[in-house]
């Protein structure tokens, strides 16, 4: 790796196709009802609209999280900014909901990418970590919204 292209941040991308059309699925991740009910289950505070300042809380990780909301594009993207460990600039990390309709709007894809991690042993633990967290959000997105199951319930502890 030259000079020039020397790591700079750590990120990451998760991916996941939800069967059901694009709308369906950006109101289940925007609006706080539906998202405590298979993600935030320790509740969520205030619809994800731009500008916005809401809290998550998670039953298995208890305390609220502020999560401030820099752009809400219906039904098409989504993005975040939440407090992170080892980050690289002000304490906290940068993640983004995209939202494409495939199948002839049958199904939606949704990606989220997160990033803003230092390049050291404890921004990777830390991206690792929510690399984690977001695969399974889209996990249980997909059992909710399909199926009706709360994958989360007792999943962590």
């Amino acid at each position: 790796m030259s000079q020039s292209e020397e790591l700079q941040e750590l990120s990451f991308t998760v991916s996941g196709y939800i069967a059901r059309p694009i709308a369906q699925v950006y109101e289940a991740v925007a609006d706080p009802e539906q998202l405590s009910r298979y993600f935030t289950t320790g509740g969520a505070k205030g619809r994800l609209e731009t500008g916005a300042e809401v809290t998550w809380d998670f039953a298995d990780f208890p305390g609220a999280f502020p999560v401030e909301v820099l752009e809400a594009t219906p039904p098409h993207r989504i993005v975040i900014r939440w407090g992170g460990e080892a980050t690289i600039a002000d304490g906290t990390t940068t993640t983004t909901f995209e939202f494409e309709e495939v199948d002839d709007g049958a199904r939606t894809l949704v990606t989220i990418t997160e990033r803003a991690w230092q390049v050291t042993p404890g921004g990777a633990r830390s991206a690792f970590g929510n690399c984690h967290g977001w695969t399974a959000m889209l996990a249980a997105l997909k059992v909710w919204i399909e199926h009706g199951i709360n994958l989360r319930e007792g999943f962590h502890k």
